[in-house]
């Protein structure tokens, strides 16, 4: 053990002991930090919030990786899935010294430490778990299931960077973190940092046993190995023996890391067998046989298996609590109303010995701070942690290269996305030295129409790779794995360091992760009121295969609900594009992928579709947010009888379709059609920064006239978002009521009551146009006829399915 002697280990054990002092005090006390007099009740909180179970095993981490950074200048991040330990990993940044330096009025003195107490979990203070103000966090742990997934999302192109990510055995139970450990098959050790995980059992959750928990050693030991991993144990109750062991196995593990990421690096990583021609795939397996695939890393991980409430209380009340699910929590929960509980809780504090670990002034003693590392290699101050002071701008291409020609509005078809492939393409070319772009996408690049990337690069995978793979490769920077838990959780953590990417997915499986988006942009949220917290690239998510579309796959793959999430969180984060076709497209990706501590989220289809704006009036058309297509309008700039309003590629294609029709069959008919690709313009501007004044509105909508809006998603949020606009009442929303099947393209709006035929309807209806009734029959004729033909064609009608704008 490297610098290791019986003193050095003693101290640990004290600063260890300084951790859980502080933790307990966060928890209790609002007075009398140092109990320098008799606790009584007035010295406690009157709402005890915060979770002691863990926080001792948390804290014998931190303090003997504080060891392991001194001893080999190791640069270590720490995530912790048991968020709700955050007190310890509070009490650990401010020990060594980082806290202070944020947060200067939590100084490192009594009335410092007093401050510490009183702000945890308690009205304008801290939350209780590992939040954004915790510094040296990038994952709260308060939805578990992502510590592992956000910590490979971290060392990716961070050749030097160990993330260790502490397990819990409740955590271990979620789908998510199941999952997670399949990360290493993603971990080049030629270019990626690595990941240090540490399976903590302590045996329980709130109130009932944990799987992993009870069982037994060795099929734990077999669940880890057949994932890839090496097991290292650590388990007892005595402190200091258990101090021992745990340095012991940690350097091992640190010896481990390094070796690995040599070998690697000195020698190459993967072994790839080639044949001449397409042998059969006998001959393929005999081969592989003969020479193997690639070298077959086993990566570390320690199984800690200590006490819950570690060094608490043992029995209150009769009832057994260190060790047993009651002390996951506040372990004393009626100190200030029960004397014995007070007592025990005072008796509990002073078995640290506060006054061995901090001076009379509140100071920690010397010798105990020289354990901490200095400047940026303190957890708490690793600029991995706080990723916007090492983000570099991408080197993006002029994304009007990838522009298609329009000379004519709504002619010809294009697969839209496909453009923001090429461009994609060319972004991994010039990212060749920082190494800081990366797409993650769920088995679905080709599909999406993304596949230009594989032009210059690779799908990732370090496991076995056969010739008739398809641009498979160990240093791929595209990374495909059939969860959207793990394409989004590693660009959360990708991102979070200060990295760019993109997830892409299909429409529907989004909602998988949605909760992930969910917590982002609450922690994207709170890190805006910290000026501390540099900005971060945003979270890009790319929908495509769309419910409109997605008529081959059937109902299961039809659903806009992200939409409907994003749209309610705060929109100092939040934004939501729906270009309507490539070039608004590209203008869009270009923009989100230089923006920062957003969440961008763009929907469009894969599917062929005609493309409406040349690049200049896309361009134009995006800065806007919402305009008015004059060439589409025949109200020549004065009022209209209705507006066609869209919001999404499909919906614009059956607005462009009704006002063809209502030009051809009611000319009198003024209509004016105004499409958005920025939904937040929608709202008020005091709801979203986005929302265009009242005066440009009603420019656009104007005050009283009808308007028939067809939306990509479900109608109830176009309602919803306009409220507090003028006469709302006045439009009416077509979009998503979940109606879906496998069926035909235009059958999916058809059933949805989208479709051209209906918006035709409706804005005859809306605008009282007095001949409307021989159109709105011809409507219901085409409708009729539609449903007749697709039953016996299997296709939809020529007229609908070749439609093209003409004049």
């Amino acid at each position: 053990m490297a610098n290791q002697d019986a003193d050095r280990l003693r101290n640990m054990n004290r600063y260890w002991q300084a951790a859980n002092y502080l933790t307990i005090g966060q928890i209790y006390l609002q007075e009398n930090p140092l109990l320098h007099e008799p606790l009584r009740p007035e010295h406690i909180k009157p709402r005890l919030l915060g979770h002691w179970g863990t926080s001792p095993g948390l804290s014998l981490i931190y303090v003997h990786l504080n060891r392991l950074i001194q001893d080999t200048d190791a640069d270590v991040i720490y995530l912790t899935g048991p968020g709700h330990g955050g007190p310890a990993l509070v009490a650990n940044a401010y020990l060594d010294g980082t806290y202070s330096e944020i947060y200067p009025d939590v100084s490192q003195d009594t009335a410092g430490l007093r401050r510490l107490f009183r702000q945890f979990s308690t009205p304008g203070g801290i939350p209780s778990h590992d939040s954004v103000t915790t510094p040296g966090s990038i994952h709260e742990g308060g939805e578990l299931g992502y510590v592992l997934v956000h910590a490979f999302g971290a060392v990716f192109d961070n050749p030097e960077l160990i993330a260790v990510a502490v397990v819990g055995d409740g955590e271990a139970e979620t789908g998510p973190l199941a999952g997670s450990w399949k990360s290493v098959k993603f971990l080049n050790p030629t270019r990626d940092g690595a990941v240090l995980p540490i399976l903590h059992l302590n045996g329980y959750k709130i109130s009932g046993p944990t799987v992993l928990g009870r069982d037994r050693d060795e099929d734990i030991q077999k669940l880890l190995e057949a994932h890839g991993y090496e097991v290292h144990w650590v388990e007892g109750v005595d402190p200091l023996p258990m101090h021992r062991a745990f340095a012991v196995t940690l350097d091992i593990c640190y010896a481990k890391i390094r070796a690995i990421q040599k070998e690697a690096r000195a020698t190459g990583y993967s072994k790839r067998p080639r044949w001449p021609g397409e042998p059969a795939a006998a001959a393929i397996a005999e081969q592989v046989n003969a020479e193997g695939f690639s070298k077959h890393t086993m990566w570390p991980v320690i199984v800690l298996r200590s006490l819950k409430g570690w060094t608490g209380p043992k029995v209150v009340d009769g009832l057994p609590v260190e060790g047993t699910f009651r002390a996951h929590q506040v372990p004393l929960p009626n100190v200030r109303q029960n004397a014995e509980q007070l007592k025990m809780l005072e008796q509990w504090m002073h078995s640290y010995r506060p006054e061995q670990l901090f001076d009379k002034n509140g100071r920690l003693d010397p010798e105990l701070a020289a354990l901490a590392p200095k400047g940026d290699r303190r957890m708490a101050a690793n600029p991995h942690v706080n990723g916007g002071k090492l983000t570099v701008d991408l080197d993006l291409p002029d994304f009007r290269r990838y522009a298609i020609p329009v000379i004519k509005p709504a002619t010809e078809r294009h697969e839209s996305t496909r453009q923001l492939g090429k461009m994609m393409r060319d972004m991994f070319k010039s990212i060749s030295k920082a190494n800081n772009f990366r797409l993650f996408c769920p088995d679905e690049t080709n599909s999406n129409r993304l596949g230009d990337v594989f032009e210059v690069e690779n799908r990732c995978s370090v496991g076995k790779i056969i010739p008739i793979d398809d641009h498979v490769a160990s240093d791929g920077r595209v990374m495909e794995v059939l969860s959207e838990h793990l394409c989004q959780g590693w660009l959360e953590g990708y991102v979070l360091t200060g990295r760019h990417g993109l997830f892409a997915t299909y429409e529907a499986f989004a909602m998988v992760s949605a909760s992930m988006t969910v917590q982002h942009t609450k922690w994207l949220e709170k890190s805006l009121l910290l000026p501390w917290r540099i900005p971060v690239p945003s979270l890009n998510i790319l929908l495509t295969s769309t419910c409109w579309r997605n008529d081959h796959n059937g109902f299961s793959h039809q659903g806009p609900g992200l939409i409907d999430t994003v749209l309610n969180v705060k929109g100092t984060v939040a934004r939501i594009y729906l270009p309507p076709d490539a070039n608004c497209l590209l203008s869009v990706a270009d923009h989100c992928f230089r923006s920062r501590n957003y969440v961008n989220l763009i929907v469009i289809d894969k599917q062929p579709q005609l493309q409406w704006l040349d690049m200049d009036a896309a361009v134009k058309h995006c800065v806007a947010g919402v305009s008015i297509w004059p060439w589409a309008s025949n109200d020549h700039g004065g009022e209209p009888d209705v507006l066609l309003a869209s919001a999404g590629d499909i919906p614009t294609l059956e607005v462009m379709a009704a006002a063809w029709l209502l030009r051809k069959h009611a000319p009198s008919l003024k209509v004016r059609v105004v499409n958005v690709v920025d939904l937040m313009c929608l709202p008020p501007p005091v709801i979203h920064p986005h929302g265009l004044g009242e005066a440009k509105f009603i420019e656009l909508f104007t005050r009283t006239k009808p308007v028939v809006f067809a939306f990509h998603g479900y109608q109830r949020a176009v309602h919803a978002i306009i409220h507090g606009r003028t006469n709302t009442e006045r439009f009416h929303v077509r979009g998503f009521i979940d109606e879906g099947t496998t069926t035909t393209p235009f059958d999916m709006v058809v059933r949805n009551k989208m479709s051209r035929f209906h918006l035709c309807t409706e804005a005859l209806r809306r605008s009282g146009y007095p001949q409307a009734g021989p159109l709105m029959e011809w409507c219901q004729e085409m409708l009729a006829k539609h449903q007749t033909y697709i039953r016996e064609h299997f296709e939809d009608m020529p007229e609908v399915r070749d439609w093209v704008w003409t004049d």
